[in-house]
């Protein structure tokens, strides 16, 4: 199904209004985890990607504390287009983790490996250890990114499991403990213009559907990832 939207920050606020009135709560993932059996009926986890820019995920910062909803944001440590540490990120980092979302890490360790020649175990803990530093936390999660270097960041966890790094999930988890793409209606704007959607782990071939228009079929559980990078006031690239 074909549908038109405009990835403005004013069409999602709408989005996250629309599902609040239809009764869905919003959850971050490390909370979904420790709740998930006990989730009430209709319910979001809720996750944003910084894969390019800290700077529009201040808005949709600005978005959440407005509506009352939760979200997870997972930060990357060695993009080219960010640097956590600088003045600006630093205190939006800061404001994210002080409005009471989680933080995670938006990992790239075979890429790390390759790059660099450091085995990705060890990439991975010293990138927690840095990320638990700067901002005072503890990292619960990963979100492997999939990053331009043809190497894919999820083949880390094919034999491995979160919890041997002190972490309740990968993004992509398949453990009972998480295994939410799978269990759950997965909506995403990882196609830039366009939303494509999972049914269990299943694409539906030609959904393009928004949030708000799958809202009607009343899905128990949806998993929202959303990218700030995605969304303008008046055009792309400003």
């Amino acid at each position: 199904m074909k549908t038109e939207f405009e990835f403005t920050f004013e069409n999602l606020k709408k989005q996250y209004q629309l599902a609040l009135d239809g009764g869905y709560e919003f959850l971050t993932c490390t909370e979904y985890v420790l709740g998930k059996n006990n989730l009430g009926p209709f319910t979001v986890v809720n996750r944003v990607d910084i894969d390019f820019s800290c700077k529009k995920a201040e808005r949709l910062l600005e978005i959440f504390t407005e509506l009352g909803v939760r979200a997870t944001f997972f930060v990357r440590l060695h993009a080219p287009e960010y640097n956590p540490f600088s003045f600006e990120n630093y205190r939006i980092l800061k404001a994210i983790r002080d409005k009471g979302h989680e933080i995670g890490y938006h990992s790239e360790v075979v890429d790390q490996e390759a790059i660099w020649n450091e085995p990705a175990e060890m990439c991975l803990k010293r990138d927690l250890d840095i990320l638990k530093s700067m901002l005072g936390i503890e990292v619960k999660g990963v979100a492997s990114h999939g990053g331009t270097t043809g190497l894919n960041n999820l083949d880390f966890w094919k034999s491995r499991d979160a919890s041997e790094f002190g972490l309740l999930y990968e993004a992509y988890d398949e453990s009972p403990s998480f295994n939410l793409f799978n269990e759950s209606f997965y909506l995403s704007d990882s196609e830039w213009t366009q939303w494509k959607c999972y049914q269990k782990g299943k694409l539906v071939e030609g959904d393009r559907r928004s949030l708000s228009e799958h809202l009607p079929d009343k899905h128990s559980l949806i998993y929202f990832l959303i990218h700030s990078d995605t969304y303008f006031d008046r055009h792309f690239y400003e």
